[in-house]
């Protein structure tokens, strides 16, 4: 189940009309709806849907703000509060511990932290002591080869004693050290974690979990937190599962700040959690500062651009073009606010990335500017096929998926009274 879906959908069904108190109790219930569907805690959300109704209903809109856009604001904002609060990962000299149980996604979250911090400066280096999982070894070694961090492991010894000995060959600024993982939080594991713990006296002792496991998180943390003291959270398989509404307001219940959540499989596949920039997402609120921050990081020098007007084949040819080098095409689609693109077009997008572009790059400038008349003369389809080195099903393929990709943006263009809004919440970090 798609929280952001459901919710927006919810949201769209008030948008242009009168909203009186009928149409907000209205709204409330598909919110609930939504929500307990996303496996969010029944008691959270209907603490959450009291204080919406009554601020909805009993507060006055702002000048100048209609009663949607009111309305709109109070999900945004009680949303965000239940989402908890970011941490960032401050970049220092630093020991950090992570920890997690089997399935959790613990070891490859090191090699994205690891990459994470060595591309703003800093130099890594990790400690494998997860002396349980007999591939755990191979697998960070590999990881560590990946990304560049330096790496220390030692087969046949005790999970403290490589702590130990890791710390005096490292000589990094940063030092994550990999611990071992059970199918629960067993009284041997607790008693490992407590002496890695103590040999290695972390700066930050952070727990990866998956987003999957919904209202289960929050206990899990509160154990993993009652055993080592934890200083933060990871959330990891963000990029599609139903339940991460669930694991987020969970985590958030137990007190515990998420620093980070694991958006795909690539090393680069992890973002810094913002809860402001999570709900906005979740509305449908087109980043365009994150967008815009992308492109900069593989054109440095390129000035500072303009959301796009209108989508076009050139839009959706430049957006290709900079997706390459910056991520998963659905980060791409998620900061124009196109956050319902199909996921099979998506997963076909990731694939064809290299035939769409040739196909584009074989289209003149006035086929571009107008994909129509393509169709009406079957000519230019057969033109742009021979010079694609693609045939004609693949041409009326892109033209396809072009289209239903252009309908989504124009209809997040009609309701751009509620974006609008919320773009402006969103730069003041309300």
């Amino acid at each position: 189940m798609d929280l952001g879906a459901a919710i927006r959908s919810a949201i769209n069904k008030i948008t242009g009309k009168v909203v009186d108190e009928a149409a907000v109790k209205s709204l409330v219930r598909d919110l609930q709806r939504a929500l307990i569907m996303a496996d969010v805690n029944v008691e959270l959300v209907h603490k959450l849907s009291r204080r919406i109704e009554e601020r909805a209903l009993r507060e006055k809109p702002a000048a100048g703000m209609s009663m949607n856009e009111h309305v709109t604001k109070v999900v945004y904002e009680e949303l965000v509060g239940l989402m908890g609060e970011g941490k960032k990962l401050e970049l220092k000299k630093q020991k950090i511990m992570l920890c997690g149980l089997f399935g959790s996604g613990k070891t490859t979250q090191i090699g994205k932290i690891s990459r994470y911090l060595m591309h703003r400066g800093m130099s890594v280096g990790v400690i494998c002591a997860d002396v349980f999982r007999p591939a755990a070894y191979e697998q960070l070694q590999q990881l560590s080869k990946q990304v560049g961090c330096e790496f220390y492991g030692e087969k046949g010894k005790k999970a403290w004693e490589v702590v130990q000995n890791g710390l005096k060959h490292l000589k990094n600024e940063v030092i994550i050290v990999d611990t071992s993982g059970r199918s629960a939080l067993d009284p041997e594991l607790i008693e490992e974690l407590k002496k890695v713990n103590q040999a290695l006296q972390p700066d930050e002792s952070i727990l990866v979990m998956s987003a999957d496991l919904g209202q289960v998180a929050r206990k899990q943390t509160e154990e993993f937190h009652s055993a080592v003291g934890l200083t933060g959270v990871i959330l990891t398989k963000m990029d599609g599962s139903g339940k991460g509404g669930g694991a987020l307001t969970a985590t958030a219940a137990s007190g515990a700040k998420i620093i980070f959540i694991g958006i795909g499989e690539k090393m680069e596949d992890i973002e810094e959690f913002n809860p402001d920039k999570f709900v906005g997402r979740l509305l449908g609120v087109p980043d365009f500062e994150a967008l815009i921050e992308k492109i900069k990081k593989i054109a440095p020098d390129m000035e500072t651009q303009k959301p796009p007007e209108k989508f076009d084949v050139k839009t959706f040819y430049d957006q290709l073009k900079a997706a390459k080098r910056m991520g998963p095409l659905r980060g791409v689609f998620q900061s124009m606010g196109m956050v319902d693109v199909p996921k099979e077009a998506l997963e076909e997008g990731e694939k064809k990335m290299q035939e769409y572009e040739a196909i584009i790059g074989s289209m003149t400038k006035a086929e571009r500017e107008d994909p129509d008349i393509i169709r009406k003369q079957p000519s230019r389809m057969d033109r742009i096929a021979k010079g694609s080195g693609t045939k004609p099903e693949a041409v009326r393929s892109f033209l396809t998926q072009f289209g239903k990709m252009k309908k989504m943006y124009e209809q997040l263009q009609k309701n751009r009274g509620m974006q609008k809004q919320l773009e402006r919440f969103l730069k003041k970090g309300k």
